[in-house]
Parts: structure tokens; C-alpha cells; sequence
């Protein structure tokens, strides 16, 4: 692979190779991206949402625990 690129100049594997990439697999990268940030989404969502239940459900139990004591 390195012989391949060893005549041309900079510009052509820095910038034109990549620009060329992006363009071909653009859509790949940005669908797998929006994929990935879809699922970690989700997963916090699912986090905060156990998060919130359990907070309520200790809320309600140390409440209702007070109030018989009474």
C-alpha cells in the first residue's frame, strides 16, 4: 500500500483520499454514528427513568413507613 502512495504528492493522501472516503461511505458513517448515538440515548434514558422510579419508590416507603408510626 505505501508504494502505491509514494510517488504522489501530499495533498492527494491527505485531503483528496479522504474527501473521496467520506463521499463514498458518508452515509455509512453518519447512519452507524446516528446508530450508536440512538442507543446511548436510550440507554441513559432507561437509566434515569430506573433512577427516578426507585427514588419515588423510597420516597413512598419512607413516607408511608412515618405515617404509621403515628
Amino acid at each position: 500500500m505505501r508504494e502505491i502512495f509514494e510517488g504522489l504528492p501530499w495533498w492527494v493522501k491527505w485531503v483528496a483520499v479522504p474527501a473521496i472516503a467520506l463521499v463514498v461511505f458518508g452515509g455509512l458513517i453518519l447512519s452507524v454514528l446516528g446508530f450508536v448515538i440512538g442507543i446511548l440515548f436510550k440507554v441513559l434514558l432507561f437509566a434515569a427513568l430506573v433512577g427516578g422510579l426507585i427514588y419515588v419508590v423510597r420516597k413512598f416507603m419512607s413516607s408511608s413507613s412515618s405515617r404509621s408510626d403515628w
